[in-house]
């Protein structure tokens, strides 16, 4: 990765960026995390990891995951229909013992799927004074730590509720998936009184659509068919982050 320096070409991930038009653009460089940032689905692996650990129906439960996973890759999932079974686990069990899953889930499924030109790619666009954002539909139990480990202050992801200090299993506000990314991040954009003008966004999901046409600089990365069919249309840039 080359570094984001004054007056110089600079390289990200495949990507040469003009540092003499930094004025021109925003602050703001916005990421999808799984499968971009991520080599894998973070909210499908927590699922798997659920199972491994007896702590759902095994057979039913990798059942379900795997068919809302399709559907998610076919762009046919229904959010909270997903959302009812993805957060039911969280209301059955104390903050620390969920605390405490989610580390063993940190270090024995994500830690192994980082990948280091993310990391790379994350750290061109902080040096170059951008503001980082990572935007998900995974919600924010599962997310919070994954943003955190790679250095990003501002996550926007799917809110569980919570009541009395436990999850409830139901999902609070608009879900961040699709137009909800959009009207997510458009909330997040007045209150922090910025724009996107000017702004990048990587993703790997076709998904994505209705925030990769919102933004100045819109990335497919590592894309499905569909994204990437696309991007070859549009003209978009296409990257890998992948080894």
């Amino acid at each position: 990765m080359g570094e984001l320096e004054e007056g110089r070409w600079i390289w990200a991930a495949g990507l040469v960026l003009d540092s003499h038009s930094r004025s021109t653009l925003l602050n703001l460089a916005i990421f999808d995390l799984d499968n971009t940032l991520l080599a894998d689905d973070s909210d499908y692996l927590w699922g798997r990891f659920l199972v491994e650990q007896g702590l759902v129906d095994g057979a039913a439960y990798e059942r379900e995951n795997q068919r809302f996973y399709q559907q998610y890759l076919a762009g046919t999932l229904d959010i909270y229909e997903f959302l009812a079974f993805q957060l039911r686990p969280l209301a059955l069990h104390e903050l620390s013992t969920l605390h405490a899953l989610r580390d063993r889930f940190m270090e024995q499924k994500i830690q192994p799927i980082m990948l280091p030109r993310a990391r790379a790619l994350l750290q061109d666009h902080r040096a170059g004074g951008r503001t980082l954002v990572i935007i998900t539909a995974t919600n924010r139990f599962i997310t919070a730590p994954i943003a955190a480990a790679l250095g990003v202050h501002h996550l926007i992801a799917t809110e569980p509720e919570m009541n009395d200090g436990r999850y409830t299993g139901s999902v609070a506000g608009l879900p961040c998936f699709r137009e909800g990314k959009v009207q997510r991040l458009q909330q997040w954009l007045m209150e922090h009184g910025e724009t996107l003008a000017g702004s990048w966004f990587y993703s790997d999901s076709h998904n994505d659509l209705p925030l990769l046409q919102r933004v100045t600089h819109p990335v497919a990365v590592d894309p499905d068919p569909i994204l990437a069919q696309e991007a070859a249309r549009r003209g978009w840039p296409v990257i890998t982050l992948r080894d």
